[in-house]
C-alpha cells in the first residue's frame, strides 16, 4: 500500500464517473480558446494530470527571471454551466491567505510596531493568561501550543464567531508553547487581532492597501460561499463526511466554504494566477517590503523548542512566517497551499515560481508543481530522479540503461560488492508509486519485486505487489500476493477485503 503522508487526507483517485468524459473532451478545446499560443508540452500534461485527478478546472502562472513568461487556463470553472476557465476567474486560496498576513507582519516589523519574538500579551490585553507567553513567531509557525478554534474542522461562520471565540478561551492548551507543530487557525485570529491594533483598521483593508493596491490586484479580495464574486470559479469535491469518517465518492459535488470575518487572516481570499504572480514579483522586486533582511526572515521556519522544524509532510517539512516550506539540499522552495486546491512554489534560488489554481478541494497541486518545475529547470525532471533519495536516483539511472527488470540482480551485485549497501523498504515502495504516477507501470512492476525480494517478511511489500498486479489486470499474481500480505499481517483488512470479493 502507499505510506506516504500529505497535508490532507485525499488518497489517489482511480475511480471514474459517468459523463466525466464529455467534460475531458472540454479541455483540449477550452486551452485552445483561451492560451495565446498553441499547447506545448507542459499544456499536455497539465490536461493529463487533470484527467488523472478530475479536476475541472485549472489555472497556470509561471515567473521565470523576473517576468511571467507562461499564463495559461484549462477546462472549466463552473460545471454545471459549462462555463470555462478564463483568465478572469477567480478562484479561491483558502489557506494560501496566511502568506499575505505573513507579508502584513513584515511591513509592522519594518515600521517598528511590531517585533516577533515579542508575546502576544503586549500587544493584546484580556487574553488568558496561558496565552500570554506566546510569542508572534509562534503564532506564524503554528508552534503556539493554543486549542483550535475549529476542532475538528468544525464549522465557524458569522453567526457563530463570537460563541467560538469565547468558547477557545475556556480550553486548555493543547500542548506546552514551542513543544510541537499543529496547523491552527486561532493563531491567525490572533494575527488579524494585532493587525488591527497596530495598523489602527480593520486587517483587511491594511491589506488592501498596503499590498492589493500597491500590486494592482483588482479581482483579489475577501469573502466566502456567500459572497457574490463576479467570474468566480465553483468549488468542487468528490468526497464528503459520512457518520463522521471522510468517504469518496463517484460523483462530484459542490463545496460551499464560510470564513467569518474574524477568521479571514486564516483563509477566505480569492484571486487569479495572473494576479498571484505579480504580487510575488511585487515582493521580490522590494515594492511590499524594502529591508533586504525582510523577505529571508519572514521565508525562516520556525523552530520547536528542541531545534528542529517541523511541517505538514515529507515534502512540505516546514512552516515560516505564513509560508510552508521545503527544506532539501536541492531546489528548495517556499510552498503556501491552500484548500488542498491551490498551491504557490518559489524557489528562491532558482529565480523560477509556479502558481496553481484549481477548482477542485483534493486536487493537491503541491504534489505536481515541481514536475512542472521540470519543464523549467532540466534536473528537476521527474524522469531524472529528482525527489527520490540518493541512492535509490542512482539505481533507477543505472537501470534506466539496463532495463528496470534488472533490478534484483543488480542489487545482488551492489550488495556482494558492498554489504553496507542499503535500500530502505519504505523508499523502495514510495519509488514505486512515483514511477506509476509517472505512468510507468512496468518499471513500478519491477520495483515492488525488488522491494519483495529485499523484505520477503513485509506485509505491506506484498500488499503493493498485489496492487499492482491487480492494475495490471492480473488477478491470479495479485490475489497470490494479498494472500501472503494477509498471512504476514492479519490486520490488513484490504487485502482481506480483496481477497473476500
Amino acid at each position: 500500500m502507499n505510506t506516504q503522508t500529505h497535508p490532507l487526507p485525499f488518497p489517489k483517485l482511480t475511480a471514474c464517473i459517468r459523463g466525466w468524459a464529455l467534460l475531458l473532451l472540454f479541455f483540449s478545446s477550452a486551452f485552445q480558446a483561451s492560451a495565446a499560443t498553441p499547447a506545448d508540452s507542459l499544456d499536455l500534461f497539465l490536461t493529463s494530470k487533470m484527467r488523472q485527478l478530475r479536476i475541472p478546472g485549472l489555472q497556470l502562472a509561471v515567473i521565470r527571471h523576473g517576468q511571467v513568461v507562461k499564463s495559461a487556463q484549462y477546462g472549466l470553472a463552473n460545471v454545471q454551466d459549462s462555463v470555462p476557465v478564463s483568465r478572469h476567474t477567480r478562484f479561491s486560496i483558502n489557506s494560501i491567505t496566511k502568506a499575505f498576513v505573513g507579508v502584513a507582519v513584515m511591513q509592522l516589523v519594518e515600521a517598528g510596531k511590531l517585533e516577533l519574538t515579542a508575546p502576544v500579551s503586549r500587544y493584546l490585553t484580556s487574553l488568558p493568561a496561558a496565552w500570554q507567553p506566546v510569542t508572534v513567531r509562534q503564532l506564524l509557525t503554528h508552534t503556539s501550543g493554543l486549542p483550535e478554534i475549529m476542532p475538528d474542522d468544525e464549522m465557524v461562520t458569522e453567526g457563530n464567531e463570537n460563541a467560538a471565540w469565547a468558547k477557545v478561551q475556556t480550553q486548555p492548551m493543547d500542548f506546552p508553547i514551542g513543544e510541537k507543530f499543529a496547523y491552527n487557525q486561532t493563531n491567525y485570529l490572533l494575527l488579524g487581532k494585532i493587525i488591527d491594533q497596530l495598523s489602527g483598521q480593520p486587517f483587511g483593508r491594511f491589506i488592501q492597501e498596503r499590498q492589493l493596491n500597491v500590486v494592482g490586484m483588482p479581482r483579489t479580495t475577501s469573502g466566502d460561499a456567500h459572497n457574490v464574486l463576479p467570474n468566480g470559479a465553483r468549488s468542487y469535491t468528490f468526497y464528503h463526511f459520512a457518520n463522521g469518517q471522510m468517504s469518496r465518492s463517484s460523483q462530484l459535488r459542490n463545496v460551499f466554504e464560510t470564513f467569518p470575518p474574524s477568521l479571514r487572516t486564516a483563509a477566505g481570499m480569492s484571486t487569479t494566477a495572473e494576479e498571484l504572480a505579480q504580487w510575488l514579483l511585487a515582493l521580490q522586486q522590494g515594492k511590499l517590503l524594502r529591508d533586504p533582511g525582510s523577505i529571508p526572515t519572514m521565508w525562516t521556519p520556525g523552530r520547536l523548542n528542541n531545534g528542529t522544524q517541523r511541517g505538514f509532510s515529507k515534502q512540505l517539512n516546514g512552516y515560516a512566517l505564513g509560508w510552508p516550506t521545503i527544506s532539501r539540499p536541492e531546489h528548495p522552495a517556499v510552498a503556501p497551499v491552500g484548500g488542498g486546491r491551490s498551491a504557490v512554489f518559489l524557489y528562491p534560488k532558482d529565480d523560477l515560481a509556479i502558481v496553481v489554481l484549481t477548482n477542485l478541494q483534493g486536487a493537491n497541486p503541491d504534489t505536481f508543481v515541481d514536475e512542472i518545475a521540470g519543464y523549467y529547470l532540466p534536473d528537476m525532471k521527474a524522469s531524472s530522479g529528482f525527489g527520490l533519495p540518493p541512492t535509490i536516483r542512482a539505481l533507477q539511472a543505472e537501470l534506466r540503461k539496463r532495463g528496470f527488470d534488472q533490478a534484483q540482480a543488480f542489487t545482488k551485485k551492489e550488495k556482494k560488492k558492498n554489504p553496507a549497501y542499503q535500500l530502505p523498504e519504505d523508499e523502495v515502495n514510495a519509488w514505486g508509486y512515483t514511477l506509476l504516477k509517472q505512468a510507468q507501470p512496468k518499471e513500478a512492476l519491477e520495483v515492488f519485486k525488488l522491494n519483495v525480494s529485499l523484505y520477503p517478511q513485509s506485509a505491506n511489500a506484498y500488499d503493493s505487489l498485489g496492487e499492482m498486479y491487480d492494475a495490471l489486470g492480473n488477478k491470479p499474481l495479485a490475489r497470490q500476493n494479498y494472500k501472503r500480505s494477509l498471512e504476514l499481517n492479519p490486520q490488513n483488512t484490504g487485502a482481506a477485503k480483496y481477497l473476500k470479493q
